[in-house]
């Protein structure tokens, strides 16, 4: 529920606080008072797009706060989410900031968010009606929307297994279409992960041959330089005479290592760390026993020969060519070649998908038939109680003889919301034709169109009409006057016993049922110096709560357009006084 609002610089509200209560709340007013402002104030704070042109002129920016109530745990958990917190009374402050040049911003529980957090969370917490509510009226979806809610349970268990087999119907159609759509791109993808599958089997390569050819194709290029350092070694190691090798003047490192090893062990008699050292040099000697005897192993299998250099080389030519087609390596090749094997198997697996899609297809066609048979059955039985409840509401607000229909007809393809669009035609007199509320209702009719069926929706013991806690109607008795502004008085007050109600009106008949009214009254400001260019010295408006002989003032001017008239004031005061009883 909202609670209060503040307002600085906007339009010809210069500075002003509005103290919300419970019931319903008329705001009030002469002409250009700027009774307007209030409702941009609120819309503003309900994520409306900002005007830079209602800043007020000479200051920089207007400011919008706005303070309500919330409850419920998935809305509490959206301003969670949000991030915004409560204040320590449990309840959220909402900001709006409206620059005259440059970007609005918006704050919801002290912290910034885009203008598009508060219009979603608008829609659980304020529902506003105004001439763009009577433009909507005038579509058909919205027509549809409201008889489902009216309709209720029986329309909206039935309307949800309808969605779900919708969605999986487009979803089923999706996917057909995809597949023949696409057959020949599939084909063609079908053709080449065939001919490289084909090309890696008969190609065979085994995990990390290419690094191990590739080593090969290293030392069968360079066998003649292995060999020398091969010979160097085991002769340096060893001392073998391998020809020219060895050279008289030169010791091998096992003859080194022997006679270190002698002299080590003799001394090692007379001190044990000597001793030790000797031990560790026969380990060396086996060690370089140990090398030498694989050095003359390695030079024994070294292979020079071209044949072999030939066919690692004509191998590697192989692999390269599929490493340059389908990866980076041999192990990669044998992945894409893995994941080609499966996408190819899902590809031929085609057919038999579209069989099947098809046949799912078939099925939920027939399921939505019958499914969209029993909706149209419930909007149709919705449809002619509504329009009863409608035209008994109508008939008390001074349209006796006007009537509204609701007719169901079939579309020509079954739609996302059922096979049947929802059409609402009002005859505005007694035996007059139907017609589209876009073309036969003015806009005071439309207006209490619009109330009678927000009064049926929330009287209906099966409506389903998501109820918002607050409710602002905008002229809603906008070319209406005497009776049938008492009974459109009578209506807001009735629905204010469910919700909180702020109805923006230029009539007595109206205000006087309200719990709480508001005047919005035009001042003088301070005139401009000379030279100086000011709207503040004709446009300074205020906004004040008035209450017992105040009030009876304010519905005589509104009566009347005289203040101080005593048939208006009696007047004002037997209207207040009946309206108390009448609601």
């Amino acid at each position: 529920m909202l609670q209060e609002m503040s307002i600085e610089n906007l339009g010809v509200i210069g500075a002003a606080r509005v103290e919300f209560a419970a019931g319903l709340t008329a705001i009030t007013g002469e002409t250009g008072a700027g009774k307007t402002m209030i409702l941009t104030g609120l819309t503003l704070l309900m994520g409306g797009k900002p005007d830079a042109g209602a800043v007020r002129s000479g200051t920089d920016r207007a400011v919008v706060e706005g303070r309500l109530t919330v409850d419920g745990p998935a809305l509490l958990a959206r301003i969670d989410d949000a991030g915004g917190e409560l204040d320590d009374d449990g309840t959220l402050l909402v900001v709006r900031t409206v620059a005259a040049q440059g970007r609005s911003r918006a704050h919801l529980g002290g912290r910034s968010v885009p203008q598009g957090v508060l219009a979603d969370l608008a829609d659980e917490l304020v529902t506003i009606h105004g001439q763009s509510d009577q433009m909507r009226l005038r579509s058909s979806q919205r027509q549809r929307e409201a008889l489902d809610e009216f309709a209720g349970a029986t329309v909206a268990t039935t309307l949800e297994t309808y969605r779900a087999l919708w969605s999986e119907r487009v979803a089923v159609r999706a996917r057909l279409a995809d597949l023949t759509e696409r057959a020949q791109e599939r084909a063609r993808e079908t053709e080449l992960l065939r001919l490289g599958l084909a090309e890696i089997e008969r190609v065979a390569p085994l995990p990390g041959e290419d690094v191990e050819l590739n080593r090969d194709a290293e030392r069968l290029s360079n066998a003649e330089e292995l060999r020398t350092a091969a010979r160097d070694a085991l002769v340096a190691v060893a001392g073998e005479d391998l020809g020219d090798v060895t050279s008289p003047d030169e010791s091998s490192a096992v003859e080194l290592v022997d006679r270190a090893k002698r002299f080590a062990e003799h001394g090692g008699q007379y001190d044990p760390e000597l001793a030790a050292l000797g031990r560790r040099l026969t380990d060396v000697a086996y060690v370089l026993a140990d090398v030498g005897a694989d050095l003359g192993s390695y030079l024994a299998a070294l292979d020079a020969d071209p044949a072999r250099l030939e066919a690692v080389e004509a191998r590697r030519a192989e692999l390269g060519h599929l490493t340059r087609s389908y990866g980076e390596d041999v192990d990669a090749v044998l992945e894409w070649a893995s994941a080609a094997g499966l996408r190819l198997l899902d590809l031929e697996d085609d057919d038999g998908q579209i069989e099947t899609l098809e046949a799912r297809a078939a099925d939920l066609d027939g399921e939505l038939a019958a499914t969209a048979a029993v909706l149209t059955s419930a909007r149709e039985q919705a449809a002619e109680l509504l329009a009863t409840a409608v035209t008994d509401e109508l008939s008390g607000l001074a349209m006796a003889g006007a009537a509204l229909h609701v007719e169901v007809e079939p579309l020509d393809a079954p739609g996302p919301w059922g096979a049947d669009s929802v059409q609402m035609l009002l005859s505005a007199h007694r035996g007059g034709p139907p017609r589209p509320l876009g073309k036969g209702a003015s806009g005071g009719e439309l207006s209490r169109v619009m109330l009678a069926i927000e009064v049926a929706l929330a009287t209906s013991d099966a409506s389903q009409a998501r109820r918002t806690p607050t409710m602002i109607f905008d002229e809603v008795d906008a070319g209406v006057g005497g009776k049938a502004a008492v009974e459109i008085g009578r209506r807001l007050a009735r629905l204010a016993r469910t919700t909180q109600v702020i109805v923006v009106t230029h009539l007595a008949q109206v205000a006087a049922f309200a719990d709480t009214q508001l005047v919005v009254t035009k001042g003088s400001g301070v005139a401009p110096e000379p030279g100086e260019v000011s709207d503040d010295f004709i446009t300074q408006s205020d906004i004040r709560i008035v209450d017992d002989a105040s009030r009876v003032q304010e519905l005589a001017r509104m009566l009347s357009g005289q203040e101080g008239s005593e048939a208006a004031l009696r007047h004002a005061a037997e209207l207040l006084e009946q309206s108390a009883v009448r609601s």
